[in-house]
């Protein structure tokens, strides 16, 4: 059993005299303040280095910063008191190294009956330009929407305590445009013109509005972005980001600051919900460039982030220099069905995040300004600094890489089995034309739905300087990440197996001479107890020469531990 998690009251720091608490005025009786709340980590679908609240609902990463200390912070949207949306809060957790967290209280409650905290973001005011912090340079304060029956308006609250407990500006709104479909605020700080810049999506106008300000407090409408892209029915969750521009996407290690372009680039994400391609809500993204005012999209494509079904709402974390590649959180679910999957009744939460994820821009194969993203470094997490299996037959895989010849033929499949229902999440590649890949949950029982899309596919040339293809996969209980190419395409998928996937099974068929395939398997530890056993490890990367046998199998024996068989 995991040990109980420990129970912190945190002493909010004395706010302003005219100010209010963030809890002050209205707190429901069922709802604790100021000691986080317990939750029970060993369910058989609960994730074991994907984050998921203590309990309950939770939906869209908010406020995501790094405070003085190197302290990842991740507040997200929260029901504290059923497994369905509504009655917003902001949640909070943090963590060192973005995959043990710790569960915090909540930090911003709603203010009355009726009134929901939605979205938005958070900023260090390192010079005080709120006036909130005559005496630190290490002050947060939270942009955020408040919605009520009669309006969506911008909200401030601020922090003396690194974003642990927080002080409701007296003076809010800040941002009020009479509208009930104007959210999800994202603010940056803008070092040209010494001004902070909110994007904020009037939702069903497909409207992204920047806005400037001096002092956070006070915003003037500058530009906005309009009617681009996928619009579904509405947009919600803009983020504006510079980020690095690799300069050849197609080394081995690409993410070092010698493979940087000189200068980064700027992308906007924009959120649909519903409308996505494969149903329900989806992010989108556009890179270009951003003077202070006015985005500008490099071009007018429409480009998907992810090409499961399960990755919406990402946000980046506000204190990464931009030299740097940025770090992200999802939420891994969809609308479609999120209040209904069974991790509610059976284990009393709804949702997990994402993986983090590293993310730059590149030039890839026909694909120009693509969003590149892997998972935030996992070695720390592996069960031995050593592949469980490693393999360089033609017929294995967690991680594959090929070198296919021309007109390469033949496919290179993994499976993750139960060994007790036959259950099982499986994915693999086509060799040859445009190297198509697929992954399909439909072969998972313990959730029926009709919008619960069971295959997706995408394509996946081949890198015309390696002619190598890599397959990443990391399973996590009950969400599966999958990595193309270094992060080049990746896909986000929940599942729910009535039985543990114990079992990975690597195969090849068809394969021309000279296609070559390796494979490596790493176990992975949970990240909130030792104690916590199975159903989650990382699928390795394929590369080299083999010939192909019929298949390998991994299982995890009792304590665990994978073994080849």
């Amino acid at each position: 059993m995991l040990p109980s998690l420990s129970l912190l009251a945190l002493s909010a720091i004395a706010s302003l005299a005219e100010a209010q608490s963030a809890t002050s005025t209205y707190v429901e009786t069922a709802v604790p303040t100021g000691t986080p709340i317990p939750g029970d980590y060993t369910g058989a679908l609960r994730p074991q280095i994907h984050y998921s609240p203590p309990t309950n609902f939770m939906n869209d990463p908010n406020g995501m910063f790094v405070d003085s200390n190197g302290t990842y912070h991740l507040y997200y949207q929260y029901n504290p008191t059923d497994i369905v949306a509504g009655n917003q809060h902001w949640g909070h957790a943090t963590s060192q190294d973005l995959y043990h967290w710790t569960n915090q209280p909540i930090a911003i409650y709603p203010g009355a009956e009726g009134e929901g905290i939605f979205s938005g973001s958070a900023v260090i005011d390192t010079n005080n330009t709120s006036g909130f912090f005559p005496n630190q340079t290490n002050g947060v304060v939270a942009i955020y929407t408040l919605n009520t029956a009669e309006e969506e308006t911008q909200n401030l609250a601020y922090s003396f305590d690194d974003g642990y407990t927080f002080t409701k500006y007296s003076n809010n709104p800040v941002l009020s445009i009479n509208s009930t479909q104007f959210r999800d605020p994202k603010v940056i700080w803008y070092p040209a013109t010494e001004r902070w810049v909110m994007v904020v999506a009037y939702a069903q106008e497909f409207v992204i509005g920047v806005f400037t300000s001096p002092d956070l407090k006070d915003w003037t409408h500058a530009s906005n972005f309009s009617h681009h892209g996928l619009l579904g029915l509405q947009y919600e969750c803009p983020n504006l980001v510079q980020l690095p521009m690799l300069t050849n996407a197609s080394l081995s290690t690409p993410l070092t600051a010698s493979n940087f372009e000189s200068t980064p680039m700027w992308m906007l994400a924009i959120s649909i919900n519903p409308g996505a391609p494969l149903g329900g809500s989806i992010t989108q993204y556009f890179p270009g460039t951003f003077n202070g005012t006015h985005f500008t999209p490099s071009d007018s494509a429409a480009r998907i982030a992810d090409f499961g079904k399960d990755n919406y709402a990402g946000q980046w974390f506000y204190g990464i220099p931009a030299t740097e590649p940025q770090v992200s959180i999802a939420w891994a679910s969809n609308w479609q069905y999120s209040q209904v999957v069974p991790t509610g009744p059976l284990e009393g939460f709804r949702s997990a995040m994402s993986l983090p994820r590293l993310n730059v821009l590149a030039n890839t194969t026909r694909g120009p300004y693509t969003l590149v993203s892997i998972p935030y470094d996992l070695s720390g997490l592996y069960t031995t600094p050593y592949s469980l299996a490693n393999t360089t037959t033609a017929n294995s895989s967690p991680q594959h890489h090929q070198h296919p010849p021309a007109n390469t033929t033949g496919t290179a499949n993994f499976t993750f089995l139960s060994s007790v229902t036959g259950e099982s999440v499986r994915g693999g590649l086509y060799l040859g034309g445009d190297t198509p890949f697929f992954l399909n949950r439909g072969y998972v029982r313990g959730f029926e739905n009709p919008f619960f899309t069971d295959k997706f596919s995408v394509t996946n040339l081949v890198d015309t300087d390696t002619r190598s293809a890599r397959v990443e996969v990391v399973i996590d209980r009950s969400v599966v990440e999958v990595f193309l190419d270094g992060g080049v395409r990746s896909a986000t998928a929940t599942f729910f197996p009535t039985g543990g996937l114990d079992t990975v099974i690597v195969a090849t068929a068809g394969l021309n001479q000279g296609v070559g395939v390796q494979v490596g398997v790493w176990g992975l530890e949970s990240a909130w107890a030792a104690e916590v056993e199975g159903g989650m490890g990382e699928m390795g990367n394929v590369t080299g020469n083999a010939t192909m046998v019929a298949g390998q199998r991994v299982r995890r024996d009792h304590l665990g531990h994978l073994e080849s068989r």
